[in-house]
């Protein structure tokens, strides 16, 4: 079984079902990739998998125990840290202050924290003390991964990390999440970059209409014929 898994899932919003019976999990050591049509319900997916979407069907494992009747709040003290696509910053707080926030369950290994998530983004301790709302769009998106990092999670969840920014922003994010990745951790990615993100992963899944329509590697899927045809402009 997978390290975090959520197995056969249906539920949505007001007694109507976006997801349909998917199933999308991720190893450690391992990046997967959950890619799709707008309104597949690949954002519904981690919602249901971080605790903010009570499933109707289903459940949701971490380390084969069962978390679906975990708050989203304890999720996270058992290893789960999720990055959302918009208000994922403290903008009023300066870089350094929006890490130690996400430190406030910790009592010990703050600062050592602290200087892995400067090492992964070396731009972030030269702007330190500076209010993140006067970065860019892609430095304010890096304080929002070192800030879930400084959770020290063994499962990191985003949601459109790539979203609005540059190609070559893109390309950097992309890189540093490998090298999250090859720490031991277990990322898993939702992305409108479908190309660009399954070139990265070590599994993907392309959903429609919250079911799982195609499950493979990132190079199987860059390779399928209705997978290209489809979803990724031929």
């Amino acid at each position: 079984m997978s390290y975090l898994s959520g197995q056969n899932m249906y539920g949505g919003y007001g007694g109507a079902d976006i997801l349909r019976g998917c199933t999308i999990s991720v190893d450690k050591g391992e990046v997967a990739v959950v890619v799709g049509p707008n309104g597949a319900g690949k954002s519904t997916v981690m919602k249901a998998l971080s605790g903010m979407l009570s499933l109707r069907e289903g459940k949701v494992t971490l380390a084969d125990t069962d978390i679906g009747a975990l708050a989203p709040q304890d999720r996270v003290k058992k290893g789960m840290a999720f990055v959302p696509q918009i208000n994922n910053v403290f903008a009023g707080l300066t870089v350094e202050e929006n890490l130690e926030m996400g430190a406030y369950l910790r009592f010990a290994g703050i600062e050592e924290s602290k200087d892995r998530v400067f090492e992964l983004f070396p731009a972030l301790k030269d702007k330190r003390r500076q209010l993140t709302a006067e970065l860019s769009g892609g430095q304010r998106q890096q304080v929002a991964i070192g800030r879930a990092l400084m959770t020290d999670p063994t499962v990191l969840m985003l949601d459109e990390p790539t979203a609005g920014v540059s190609p070559i922003v893109m390309d950097e994010l992309f890189e540093r999440i490998l090298e999250i990745r090859d720490t031991g951790m277990a990322v898993l990615i939702v992305e409108q970059n479908a190309r660009q993100a399954l070139a990265i992963a070590d599994k993907g899944f392309v959903m429609v209409n919250g079911e799982n329509r195609f499950v493979d590697t990132g190079p199987a899927l860059l390779e399928n014929p209705e997978v290209r045809r489809s979803f990724l402009g031929g």
